[in-house]
């Protein structure tokens, strides 16, 4: 294919498929996903190959519905009529817990399935126990979806639809997400099919061919200009009840086969907590960190993933078993980049970062406004500091590596009775170095009721903060205070009124000698 009208092709992909992301942000009920971004969008060939995603999102969900979108084609193949939309949020399948729905919705020009544009977002509610780390076993934190057809030739699934309404406690703000889905979906699809007339197309499988075809090789040709060889890498870090995990990584490049292997053996087990991360969800951070450090410029999709291979025992803490518990899978995911970093300084020290403050801090809260009504908010989260680079210093409250934004005080606020009596940063809390650590933040607020409220609050790194990389000094550990008094529950706690909640998430780790 002719390289001009290939990067004009691209550019509309790219065009159709981030405009898409942003109608589903713009309609969205949640404010994670309408303020904080929490989301990932993109565009299918017929076989279910990812060809291109948003330039909005995060890696976690982007990398995790590539996979989702290649399974669920592959299942329901030879079983979809147009105005089908197929549903799930198998965690296994998906991103990793029910919260995160993914909604694939094929393409159907002149009854000829072309491709799919799937969305998967977080949404507010699932039922079940909530975001938190408490659920002792999968099936008391919500709702689990199958892979199922929402909508069928057009039509609701009546059925599924009732089932999903008598299972959340929020329907109207889950529904309106869910539909927000669907019609940026249905928007996407009008808009390819717009673009192949355009183009002369009779279907996107020659131009996915060609830009997966020409991913793949940038990968490779990246890849084999790294020294042959295994390389190893470990992080460690406490989570809310204090226990400590360990993540060790080992990263193989492969020259011939122009391959990257991770390998998490030795990493530490189940645990009790829903803490626990699925291959899908491991697999996206993995694949993200490399190819953040390796080739970046090169378009995210099929191609590019499939050199990076990732592997860790079953029923470790990275790689879940049925029926652990994933809700708060992100307090160890969002971690996975940590030890492949450290292994790959050892390869190319200029292009990676030193350790961050890893998971963003989840906070969600329920209870009952004056007037008696009741009222769960949407998840909202809180960064520290990113690790310094090899010639920067790292950001500061920064979410590194999920990439999303904090939802503002004020939307907070007018959502439901709390007050912020503080957000600001922590000064000093980056680590020293010749580059210095990005700086974590404070966060005060009390809750404006005078009943008893829930406090599901998610913070980690609480010991021991990220460490410096070539002789810097950690990042400060971070602090949650109720009532000046230290916390670590991984569980819900009862609140009363009047409590004051404070959150000191940690600063980055330095880079080098000062």
């Amino acid at each position: 294919m002719d390289g001009i009208e290939l990067e004009i092709l691209w550019s509309n992909l790219i065009g159709i498929v981030s405009e898409q992301a942003k109608a589903l942000q713009r309609i969205a009920f949640s404010p994670i996903v309408r303020e904080a971004g929490d989301l990932a969008s993109g565009l299918f060939d017929a076989r279910g190959r990812m060809v291109a995603q948003a330039n909005t999102g995060t890696p976690g969900h982007i990398n995790s519905l590539a996979a989702a979108g290649k399974s669920l084609a592959d299942l329901f193949h030879n079983q979809l009529v147009p105005g089908d939309i197929i549903i799930t949020n198998d965690p296994w399948m998906s991103a990793g817990h029910f919260f995160d729905i993914t909604v694939l919705s094929p393409i159907f020009w002149d009854d000829r399935l072309i491709g799919f544009i799937g969305s998967t977002i977080h949404h507010t509610d699932i039922g079940g126990y909530g975001i938190g780390a408490g659920a002792r076993d999968i099936h008391e934190e919500g709702l689990w979806i199958p892979p199922l057809k929402f909508y069928e030739a057009g039509k609701p699934n009546a059925v599924l639809h009732d089932i999903i309404r008598r299972n959340v406690r929020t329907p109207d703000h889950v529904f309106g997400d869910l539909s927000a889905q669907v019609s940026s979906g249905r928007a996407g699809g009008e808009r390819l099919i717009a673009l192949c007339k355009r183009a002369g197309l009779r279907d996107i499988e020659e131009l996915s061919e060609e830009i997966i075809s020409r991913s793949e090789a940038a990968t490779r040709r990246a890849i084999r200009a790294l020294p042959a060889g295994t390389w190893h890498g470990e992080s460690r870090f406490d989570v809310p009840g204090g226990d400590v995990i360990e993540l060790k990584a080992a990263v193989t490049v492969d020259n011939e086969a122009g391959d990257v292997v991770i390998d998490f053996a030795g990493s530490s087990g189940a645990s009790p907590l829903g803490i626990n991360v699925v291959m899908n969800y491991t697999h996206a951070y993995s694949t993200f960190a490399v190819r953040s450090c390796l080739n970046p410029e090169q378009p995210n999709n099929y191609g590019s993933l499939a050199p990076i291979k990732v592997k860790a025992p079953e029923g470790s803490i990275v790689n879940a078993a049925y029926p652990s518990p994933l809700n708060a899978r992100h307090v160890v995911g969002m971690f996975v980049p940590m030890p492949i970093l450290k292994a790959l300084h050892q390869v190319i020290p200029d292009r990676v970062l030193a350790e961050g403050s890893g998971a963003v801090w989840t906070v969600q809260i329920q209870g009952k406004k004056p007037s008696g009504e009741a009222f769960t908010s949407s998840m909202f989260n809180y960064s520290g500091g990113m690790g310094a680079r090899a010639q920067k210093p790292g950001p500061s409250a920064t979410c590194y590596p999920t990439g999303v934004a904090a939802v503002p005080v004020e939307i907070l606020e007018a959502a439901m009775p709390i007050v912020f009596d503080k957000r600001q940063l922590r000064r000093g809390s980056g680590g020293e170095g010749r580059s210095r650590g990005g700086d974590g933040q404070v966060i005060g607020f009390h809750m404006r009721t005078d009943q008893p409220w829930l406090l599901n609050a998610v913070p980690s790194r609480l010991d021991r903060g990220p460490d410096g990389l070539d002789g810097a000094a950690p990042g400060a550990a971070g602090r949650f205070t109720v009532n000046g008094k230290s916390m670590s529950e991984p569980r819900k706690m009862t609140m009363q009124p009047g409590d004051v909640v404070l959150l000191e998430t940690p600063g980055g780790g330095g880079y080098g000698l000062a």
